[in-house]
C-alpha cells in the first residue's frame, strides 16, 4: 500500500538506485564456468552488499508498505537503525505465515505486506503469484516489470551453474498457474537466448512423443512428474535414458536431500539433475541451485545466492538463530525486488548452513544435506515426530517399489491414531519388508498397503502425499 508521500516516493527511488547498481542485463555468460562475476565473491564483498541493501530497503518498507509500518511502530525501531545484517538479526523478529495471512484477512485481497501497490500495479505491473494456501488463506504477490529484470538474472546465474548452456533446449512440463517455479523458468530461458518446446496443457504420452521426436535436452518439471513421465515412456516402449534428455531441472517438492531419490531418478533419465528452489514470499526467483559439485562430496547441497538474500537458520521452537553448521530452519530476507522485498521471513525448510568455499569457485553460503521439507510439513504421530521425507527415503530404499507413494492418517474407534503407507510394487509380501524398514528409520510401527504399479494418483506440480484423516477433537 503505497502512501502518497515525498517520502515514499524518495525511498522507493533510493531502493530502486540500489538495485540497479548491482543489476547485470546479459544474455551470455561471463565465461565457461559462471555467468556474473558475482558468484565468485568474496564473504566480505558478499556481506557489504547485503549491509548496503538493508539500510536502503528498511526505510523503503516503512513508507511503502502499511505491514512493515506498523510492525516497526509496534517495535519502537526507526527503519535507520537497520544498517546491517548483524542490525536485522538482533533487532527484527522473524515474520511468520501466519501474520502475512491475519494481514491478508485484515486487508483483502492483497493485504499490506508488499510494496506494489494499486500505482505501482497500473504503471508497471507484471504478474500476480500466489501461495498455495495449504496452511492457510492463500497469500497474493504481485509483481512488477522492474522486477523480473532481476528474477531473469538471478535465475540465469543458477541455470548456468546447473549446466545449461547454448544449443540446449529445454522442455517445460507444467500448467503454467499462480505458482512460480516455471514462470521464472520460462522468462530467463528467454534471456539466455534458449529455446523453447512449450509443454502445458498435454498428457504424458503426448509429453513422451514430443521428446522421441523433437529431442529437447532439459526437461522443467517436479521430481514426482519426472518419475511419473519416464515410467509411461517405458510403457510405451521407450527408454528415457536413451533420449536427448541430459539435464533435468526440477523445483517443487524436497529432493535433492531426500536419501536415494535423486540415485534412482537419474539412472531413470540417464540425465543429471538440478535443483531450483525459491518460495512465493522472498525468492520467487531462484534462491537455492545446484552447481557441478553438488554431489560429490559425503552429502548433496545446494547453494544459496547471498549477494541478493540474507540466509539464515533458526531453531524450530525458539526461532533464535542456530550456530553455523547446526541444523535449523531456514529464514530469508529478499534483496532483490521493489515489490516484495521481505525482512526476515521464516521459509521454514529444515538444513545445516556451511560458509566453507566450494570446489566450483562459488562462495555464496550452502544448505548441506540440501532442503529436507517445511517444519509445518512435521508428521507428530503418538508422540513420535517426523517427516515425509524420512517416509520417502524409507519407500525407496526397497528395490522394485513405485515412484508414488501416499501417507494417510487416521483416527480408530478407540481414539488411537494410526498411520498407514501406500506404495507401489507387484509383490504384495513386500508390505511387511516396508514396514519395518519404516520402523526402523522413524521408530513406529504403520499398516503398509500394496498396489499395483502406477496406480497411485500422479500430479505435475506438487504431489499431494499425506492425508490427514485424524479426528482432531
Amino acid at each position: 500500500m503505497t502512501h502518497p508521500t515525498n517520502r515514499a516516493e524518495e525511498t522507493r527511488r533510493a531502493w530502486h538506485g540500489v538495485l540497479e547498481k548491482y543489476l547485470e542485463d546479459r544474455s551470455t555468460p561471463l565465461n565457461a564456468q559462471y555467468w556474473s562475476p558475482m558468484d565468485t565473491w568474496s564473504r566480505d564483498q558478499i556481506r557489504a552488499v547485503q549491509d548496503e541493501k538493508i539500510a536502503s530497503v528498511a526505510p523503503f518498507l516503512y513508507e511503502n508498505s502499511d505491514f512493515y509500518r506498523r510492525r516497526f511502530d509496534g517495535l519502537g525501531l526507526a527503519p535507520t537503525a537497520l544498517k546491517s545484517v548483524d542490525d536485522l538479526i538482533a533487532k527484527w523478529p522473524v515474520i511468520t505465515k501466519q501474520e502475512m495471512m491475519e494481514d491478508a484477512i485484515a486487508h483483502p485481497p492483497f493485504g499490506t505486506y508488499t510494496a506494489c501497490g494499486p500505482d505501482e500495479w497500473a504503471d508497471r505491473g507484471w504478474m500476480h503469484f500466489s501461495s498455495s494456501g495449504s496452511t492457510g488463506v492463500p497469500r497474493v504477490f504481485r509483481y512488477t516489470h522492474f522486477d523480473r529484470k532481476f528474477w531473469e538474472q538471478a535465475n540465469a546465474r543458477a541455470l548456468y551453474s546447473g549446466g545449461l548452456r547454448k544449443g540446449d533446449t529445454a522442455f517445460p512440463m507444467v500448467g503454467f498457474g499462480p505458482h512460480v517455479f516455471a514462470w521464472g523458468v520460462q522468462y530467463t530461458l528467454a534471456a539466455m537466448n534458449l529455446p523453447v518446446i512449450p509443454g502445458g496443457g498435454m498428457d504424458a504420452k503426448a509429453r513422451a512423443t514430443i521428446i522421441e521426436r523433437f529431442k529437447p535436452t532439459t526437461l522443467v518439471c517436479t521430481p514426482s512428474y519426472a518419475f511419473y513421465l519416464g515410467g509411461v515412456m517405458r510403457e510405451m516402449g521407450l527408454d528415457p535414458a536413451a533420449s536427448s534428455v541430459k539435464w533435468l531441472v526440477t523445483g517443487g517438492e524436497p529432493f535433492s536431500g531426500v536419501a536415494g531419490t535423486v540415485e534412482k531418478l537419474q539412472d531413470l533419465w540417464g540425465a543429471m539433475s538440478v535443483e531450483f528452489y525459491g518460495c512465493t514470499e522472498v525468492s520467487p526467483h531462484c534462491g537455492g541451485y545446484s552447481c557441478p559439485e553438488y554431489q560429490t562430496g559425503d552429502e548433496n547441497f545446494i547453494h544459496l545466492m547471498e549477494d541478493i538474500q540474507v540466509w539464515e537458520t533458526v531453531d524450530p521452537d525458539t526461532l533464535a538463530p542456530v550456530p553455523m553448521g547446526d541444523k535449523g530452519i531456514t529464514v530469508c530476507t529478499n534483496l532483490n525486488s521493489e515489490s516484495s522485498p521481505q525482512l526476515r521471513f521464516l521459509v521454514g525448510d529444515y538444513t545445516r548452513l556451511s560458509d566453507a568455499p566450494c570446489a566450483c569457485g562459488r562462495n555464496h553460503i550452502k544448505g548441506m544435506g540440501c532442503l529436507t521439507g517445511r517444519s509445518d510439513d512435521l508428521i507428530n504421530l503418538r508422540g513420535i515426530k517426523f517427516f515425509p521425507v524420512q517416509i520417502e527415503e524409507a519407500v525407496r530404499a526397497i528395490k522394485g517399489t513405485g515412484d508414488e507413494f501416499q501417507i494417510r492418517l487416521t483416527t480408530m474407534d478407540d481414539g488411537l491414531d494410526v498411520m498407514t503407507v501406500l506404495v507401489e510394487h507387484t509383490d504384495s509380501a513386500v508390505a511387511d519388508v516396508v514396514a519395518k524398514e519404516i520402523r526402523s528409520r522413524c521408530e513406529i510401527r504403520c499398516a503398509v498397503e500394496v498396489r499395483t504399479p502406477n496406480s497411485l494418483p500422479k500430479s505435475e506440480m506438487k504431489a499431494k502425499r499425506v492425508f490427514d484423516e485424524r479426528n482432531k477433537g
